[in-house]
Parts: structure tokens; sequence; C-alpha cells
């Protein structure tokens, strides 16, 4: 059994919710993260700086900022991960620096609290 443990772009996570649901995966838990990347420059920013915007020259000088974003994990038996990888990439991939990171942990048992079942029958498979 794996937990998949995405970050994505905060405007794709409808978007994402949907894929997964539609995949079959509708059981997971999302929560609202800040991080950043090695990014060291918003080039948005930057460019308002060489314009003479004066609101964009103060933000250059601030430093790197943390960036609101959508944590997604998911626990599912082994068999599933690939799908729900491929989901998770295909909903949020735009090219861009950005577009976030999925992790794949190993997980050692899930037991559901209302019934007791555990390991793989704990999960609610797609």
């Amino acid at each position: 059994m794996k937990e998949v443990l995405a970050i994505i772009r905060m405007n794709k996570m409808n978007d994402t919710k949907s894929a997964l649901k539609e995949h079959g995966y509708g059981s997971f838990t999302a929560r609202k993260v800040l991080g950043r990347g090695k990014g060291n420059v918003d080039f948005r920013v930057l460019k308002g700086a060489e314009e003479g915007f004066g609101e964009a020259v103060a933000q250059l000088g601030q430093g790197p900022r943390l960036i609101p974003k959508r944590m997604i994990s998911v626990v599912v038996p082994d068999a599933l991960v690939p799908g729900i990888v491929e989901t998770i990439i295909k909903t949020n991939q735009t090219g861009k620096p950005g577009d976030g990171k999925i992790f794949v942990l190993p997980v050692s048992d899930s037991i559901r609290v209302r019934t007791e079942e555990s390991g793989d029958a704990a999960l609610d498979e797609a």
C-alpha cells in the first residue's frame, strides 16, 4: 500500500478533484499549504521592476516568498499508484515552473475505524 502525496497549484484543485473522482479515486485528503520551489525570481515581478513599477521593485527586495498551494494525499493499493500519478500529472501539467511535485511513500498499514478492517480491505479502491 502506498500514499501518493501531491503538491499542486491552488487553481488546479477543482480540476484535480474532478479528474480523480472521474477515474474512480474519490477518497483523498486535501489541505492548504505554503511552499516554494528552487526558483528565486518571479519573472513577472522582474519584468514589472524593469518597466519601473514601484510595487514590483519593492517585492524584489523582500526575498523568496512562500506560495499558496494544495496538498493532496491518497492512500491506495500499490497497483493503483500509476493511474493516480498519471491522472494528477495530466490534470496539473502546464509546462511552467510551479506545476507541483508528487511523492510516493510506503504505508505499513491502514485500519478503518468503523469496522476495524485493516490493510487493503480498509481502503476505498477504484
